[in-house]
């Protein structure tokens, strides 16, 4: 009997770890790319995506952009640029009215959203990194939603498998 407990207790501790580390895995697998320019002046290209055919996720990578809008989990985003100013430093630009450069993904549930305004869904104090302008405070899914719905926040949108899993904010004065 007390064989047969032991191998039971065992057995569940066995699973709750291949399950602990099947979530970690997950975590883990996601690839490493290499980030954008964050004040880079051109579009980003993304060759293999059709824009004639419906709105659909961009390719793996992290794209400079702003979401657009957001249904329930699901959000549509677009390449931003930054325009450099006469009097001021500059500002983030989407493609032209009319141009079809958009995409639409699920927010995964474990995203990964680094703000750059610390986690209200109204953005309050700086939680930036002064060396690279990006957000450093992570926040929850919850708020990168409602946040984002709300208005364009210039971010650095991580996509793998067709779902976005990371959201970082650019930090602009």
């Amino acid at each position: 009997m007390k064989t047969l407990l032991r191998a039971l207790i065992a057995g569940g501790a066995a699973t709750a770890v291949a399950l602990s580390s099947g979530t970690a895995a997950e975590a883990a697998s996601i690839p490493k790319y290499k980030a954008p320019k964050v004040f880079g002046t051109t579009f980003q290209a993304d060759p293999q995506h059709d824009f004639t055919k419906h709105i659909s996720p961009r390719h793996n990578g992290i794209l400079r952009g702003w979401i657009t809008y957001v249904g329930g989990t699901t959000a549509e985003y677009e390449p931003i640029k930054w325009k450099k100013g006469e009097m001021t430093e500059g500002w983030f630009v989407g493609p032209p009215e009319g141009n079809a450069m958009a995409y639409s993904s699920h927010v995964a549930k474990k995203v990964v959203f680094l703000s750059a305004y610390g986690c209200k869904v109204t953005p309050g104090d700086l939680t930036v990194s002064q060396a690279t302008a990006l957000g450093a405070k992570k926040c929850s899914r919850g708020v990168l939603l409602k946040r984002h719905a709300k208005g364009r926040h210039p971010s650095l949108i991580t996509v793998y498998r067709g779902e976005i899993v990371k959201v970082q904010e650019i930090y602009t004065p």
